[in-house]
């Protein structure tokens, strides 16, 4: 009885110590591009928001359910607008999700610190 005591808990020692030490974000930049798509041209070019942009814009909100979510969504959406550089209209950006009626915890911005989303 002893012995399978003993390796019930080396079992369970096992498990805990192979298992991942932290969470990985089920949202990938992928994701939020392809959520986000529809707004390039409302970002680049202005005139109105198309309801395709404010569909993808919930729906991408909806999928960041974890503080891990939302700052990996953060840090795309940062990579998107860096590599959009000066085509991308900083002040529509930061309106976006008010445009589409959505209220989401962090500024719109590339000061943002994306560590400090929750």
């Amino acid at each position: 009885m002893e012995g399978l005591l003993k390796l019930s808990t080396l079992v369970i020692v096992c498990m805990l110590v192979s298992a991942p030490m932290t969470s990985e974000a089920a949202i990938s930049c992928g994701a939020v591009a392809s959520n986000l798509g529809q707004c390039i041209n409302y970002l680049t070019k202005g005139g109105y928001v198309s309801p395709g942009c404010c569909s993808g814009v919930r729906r991408l909100n909806s999928m960041a359910r974890t503080t891990i979510d939302r700052q990996q969504a953060c840090r795309c959406i940062q990579g998107a607008a860096k590599a959009l550089g000066s085509r991308l209209n900083a002040d529509r950006a930061a309106r976006l999700p008010g445009a589409c009626r959505v209220r989401i915890s962090y500024p719109i911005s590339a000061k943002t610190n994306c560590n400090n989303v929750r």
